[in-house]
């Protein structure tokens, strides 16, 4: 009898227990993305150099739990293209080429999109995120390391993310697809820093 006393009662302490815990977790939090201080920027290289510039984020929302980032999704206007190396007619000779359908089509395709389907975090302020880029309408998977840095409503995350820009269809310059480029090459890689924060 006292046995089964016994665990009857431990029965009844570790449901409590646990009724407790799911009662203290909190609640999912969807937080917009301040655009006016969250960047982008690019780096794309070729044989004889490279260029740099940034692009704005239109709109995003990001989902976060517990302090952690469980889902997103963002907007990225491909008509902010900016170059940040050249000057007067170098520099728009530069941007209305990435603008034009060689690069990324920006008057049929004016946005680029990311969907957040997998985080997993590595330690505590490190995250692996997985996700859907569509670019020129095309989708392929992305998977890239994160610092996150979560705040009571608010969350600050840093990216530097490698883009196979041929797996888009822009194959302009791609020695991958045209012969005797020589020192026209331009690497496949682009490079995109981010810097997100998104709060209540």
């Amino acid at each position: 009898m006292k046995k089964n006393l016994f665990y009857l009662g431990s029965l009844v302490i570790l449901s409590a227990f646990l009724m407790s815990a799911t009662m203290k977790k909190q609640k999912p939090v969807t937080l917009n993305v301040n655009t006016s201080i969250s960047k982008i920027g690019w780096l794309g290289k070729k044989v004889v150099g490279q260029h740099s510039g940034q692009i704005s984020i239109k709109s995003g929302q990001v989902t976060l739990q517990e302090g952690k980032i469980t889902g997103g999704m963002f907007s990225i206007d491909m008509n902010t293209i900016t170059c940040d190396d050249l000057k007067g007619e170098y520099n728009a000779k530069l941007i209305g080429h990435l603008k034009s359908d060689d690069f990324f089509g920006s008057e049929k395709f004016p946005t680029a999109d990311f969907k957040i389907t997998s985080v997993k975090y590595i330690g505590k302020t490190n995250a692996q995120i997985t996700g859907d880029l569509t670019i020129k309408g095309i989708t392929h998977a992305l998977t890239f390391p994160t610092d996150v840095t979560p705040g009571k409503n608010n969350v600050h995350a840093k990216a530097t993310i490698k883009v196979d820009r041929t797996k888009y269809d822009i194959k302009y310059g791609s020695g991958s697809f045209f012969d005797n480029l020589g020192d026209k090459a331009i690497e496949n890689e682009f490079t995109l820093t981010v810097n997100l924060h998104a709060g209540m």
